[in-house]
């Protein structure tokens, strides 16, 4: 059962709003679009293992895609853990083409692509890592204690794994996509420890419910004001900007295109760059337009909830379906 979905990231979806609301000029896009290209490889690598855990029976393991969690005072992320009542999987996800060689003398993987070589920190003391963080997580929460294990798991198909001829026990816990449910299955039928059914319904609940998203500014990242950004509603057909309102509706002077709910998309981005919190002048200021009555009754028409009175109302924005 997938107890926690997996959904695009947070960064992700902050980085496509900024290309969007910048001009195409900015001399931050070439940097912005290379960490995104990155992130996304990240994400299409973790959903490609979609496929192949839906082989395994969703009564007994109980998937968490994307989570994070808060151990002391620092948080550590889990691209995918598998709760079982035997035990706790932790699976690290690497979408990376090439020939890829563990180097167990320094800690490094060593990727090797089109004649180049290029290091990177190694997943194995990654994981390893993240599983002594989660096993501080589950006695700080009053968990009962279980094995907990993990595989670093190669998603690009065509990718060659190597290692030294006495790392020869990497392939116990390095494999590729393909081979992860026998894998899985496998590991489950040499192991015995066995919780309740009422302590695993705990630690299900408990995990899902600490799991904290990332999110932090990406203007602040990259060090861009306010007044750097493109304001106005964008029009999905042409991409033009700014619609008008006009009659209750929105109207695009490049294609002629109307739609009723395009602000829905701008409070989508002012709330991914700018701020949780938005006032009525502030909503005018970035949907372009002049009239307060027309804003109040956009947020109206959104349910969206507030505090304050009058001049000094402040609107809660979540993320609207668009």
């Amino acid at each position: 059962m997938i107890v926690k979905p997996r959904k695009i990231p947070l960064s992700i979806r902050k980085l496509e709003a900024l290309i969007r609301r910048l001009p195409p000029y900015h001399p931050k896009i070439p940097l912005i679009s290379e960490e995104l290209n990155k992130k996304m490889a990240g994400y299409k690598g973790e959903s490609s293992l979609d496929f192949y855990l839906g082989f395994l029976d969703p009564k007994q393991y109980f998937i968490f895609h994307d989570l994070r969690l808060k151990e002391d005072s620092r948080f550590f992320q889990i691209d995918i853990l598998i709760v079982t009542k035997s035990y706790l999987l932790i699976i690290e996800v690497k979408n990376i083409a090439g020939t890829i060689h563990f180097d167990p003398l320094f800690n490094q993987l060593i990727r090797i692509k089109e004649g180049k070589e290029i290091a990177f920190p190694d997943p194995l003391l990654q994981v390893k890592r993240h599983e002594l963080q989660l096993k501080k997580w589950l006695r700080k929460n009053g968990l009962s204690e279980m094995p907990i294990h993990s595989f670093v798991v190669i998603s690009h198909p065509q990718t060659v794994i190597r290692t030294t001829p006495e790392n020869s026990l990497l392939s116990q816990k390095v494999m590729h996509r393909e081979a992860l449910p026998s894998r899985i299955i496998q590991f489950e039928n040499s192991l015995h420890t066995c919780i309740s059914e009422k302590e695993l319904k705990k630690a299900i609940r408990i995990i899902k419910k600490q799991h904290t998203e990332l999110d932090t500014s990406i203007m602040d990242k990259y060090n861009i004001r306010k007044d750097e950004l493109i304001k106005g509603v964008l029009c999905k057909n042409c991409l033009h900007l700014p619609m008008e309102r006009q009659h209750g509706t929105w109207f695009c002077l490049g294609c002629l295109e109307k739609c009723s709910h395009a602000h829905k998309a701008a409070l989508n981005d002012y709330r991914l760059l700018i701020s949780k919190n938005i006032t009525n002048s502030q909503l005018r200021d970035f949907l372009e337009i002049k009239s307060a009555a027309t804003a109040t009754r956009i947020l109206h028409s959104m349910n969206i909830p507030y505090s304050g009175m009058n001049k000094g109302r402040v609107y809660q924005l979540d993320f609207f379906d668009e």
